[in-house]
C-alpha cells in the first residue's frame, strides 16, 4: 500500500468512527430504544413496504439468514411483526409490522429526525448546506449505480455570484494549478455582468449549485458565452451541454446573430461540449496561468 493510500485509508477509517459516534451507533441501543441500529433499519424497511418476503429483507440488507431470523423472532415476541407462509409459494415466508410495530416505528422515526435536526441547529444555515452536499457527494461517490438525482436550471440570485468566483478560483487551482490571478480575472467578469442586458443561470442537483453559465452582451448583433462550469460531483449528467443550449437559446431569443467565448486548450470536457454545440475554433495563441503554459483559444458560431 502506497503512502498516499494508506493516509486515504486512514482518514476514512478516522471518520467512520466520528461519524458512528456522532449517531449513536456504539451506545446498546438506537435513539435510547432497546433496539440497535440493525433492527432499527429492519423496521424502516417494514415500514415502507406492506409485507416483504424474508429473502428480500435479507438481500436488500445483505444480513445473514439465521441473523435475520433472529432479529424477526425478537420483534414477534414484542409484537412487533406477524410473520407467515406465502400463499405463492409455501417456502417463502412474508414479514409485516402489526399496529404496535408501526407504532414503535413512527416513534424512533420522530425521534431520529428530532436529533438530526438538533445536530443541524448547532450549524449556520451556509455550513449545513456544505454539510448536505458533502453527504450527497459521499453517496453519489459509493453508489455510481444509482439513478442519477434531478437537476434544475434557474436564474442567479443574491450569493451565487459570489459562489461563482469561489468555485473557479478552488476548482481550476486544484485542477489545472492555476493560481489568484485567474481567479481575479473571473472576479473581474463577474464585477462588469450588467443584468439589465446580460444574464445567467445556476444548475442545481438537491439544492446544492453544481454549474453555472453567463450570457454577456457584445453589441447589437453578438454576445459572449462566459463562465461555463460543472461541479466535478455532478460532471457526466449533461449538465454542461444543458447551460450552453440555454445561453443559445437566449442569444437567438435576444436576436443575436453571433456568440463567441475565450477558453483554453487543456479544457477538453468542455471544448467538446463547445463543439457539439456548433462552435467553431478561430484563433488561438500560446499564454501562460500562474506559470503554467496553455493555448488561449477563441471559438464562435452563428446564430
Amino acid at each position: 500500500m502506497s503512502s498516499l493510500t494508506e493516509a486515504r485509508v486512514s482518514e476514512v477509517r478516522a471518520f467512520n468512527r466520528f461519524y458512528t459516534k456522532v449517531i449513536g451507533v456504539l451506545q446498546a441501543g438506537m435513539l435510547d430504544s432497546p433496539y440497535s441500529l440493525t433492527e432499527v433499519r429492519v423496521l424502516f424497511e417494514l415500514a415502507h413496504a406492506e409485507r416483504m418476503e424474508t429473502g428480500e429483507l435479507r438481500a436488500l440488507l445483505d444480513l445473514d439468514a439465521g441473523y435475520l431470523s433472529r432479529i424477526l423472532a425478537r420483534f414477534e415476541g414484542d409484537g412487533l411483526v406477524e410473520r407467515e407462509r406465502s400463499a405463492a409459494d409455501a417456502r417463502k415466508q412474508l414479514v409485516r409490522l402489526t399496529a404496535d410495530g408501526a407504532a414503535t416505528f413512527a416513534d424512533l422515526d420522530r425521534r431520529s429526525a428530532d436529533e438530526i435536526e438538533r445536530l443541524l441547529a448547532r450549524l449556520p444555515d451556509s455550513d449545513q448546506e456544505r454539510l448536505v452536499a458533502s453527504m450527497a457527494t459521499i453517496r453519489g461517490l459509493l453508489a455510481p449505480g444509482s439513478a442519477p438525482e434531478p437537476y434544475v436550471i434557474r436564474p442567479p440570485r443574491t450569493g451565487d455570484l459570489g459562489w461563482v468566483v469561489y468555485r473557479h478560483g478552488e476548482l481550476y487551482s486544484r485542477e489545472y494549478g492555476w493560481g489568484t490571478a485567474f481567479e481575479q480575472t473571473v472576479a473581474q467578469i463577474v464585477g462588469e455582468l450588467d443584468f439589465s442586458k446580460d444574464a445567467g443561470w445556476i444548475a442545481e442537483v438537491g439544492g446544492r449549485r453544481v454549474g453555472c453559465v453567463f450570457f454577456v452582451r457584445q453589441d447589437d448583433r453578438t454576445a459572449k458565452l462566459r463562465m461555463l462550469l460543472v461541479e466535478p460531483s455532478a460532471r457526466g449528467m449533461g449538465i454542461g451541454r444543458r447551460l450552453v443550449d440555454e445561453c443559445l437559446r437566449h442569444a437567438r431569443a435576444e436576436g443575436c446573430k453571433r456568440i463567441t467565448l475565450w477558453t483554453r486548450d487543456c479544457l477538453v470536457s468542455a471544448r467538446r461540449i463547445y463543439q457539439a454545440a456548433g462552435f467553431e475554433l478561430v484563433s488561438e495563441e500560446k499564454g501562460t496561468e500562474n506559470g503554467v503554459e496553455l493555448t488561449e483559444q477563441w471559438w464562435a458560431r452563428d446564430l
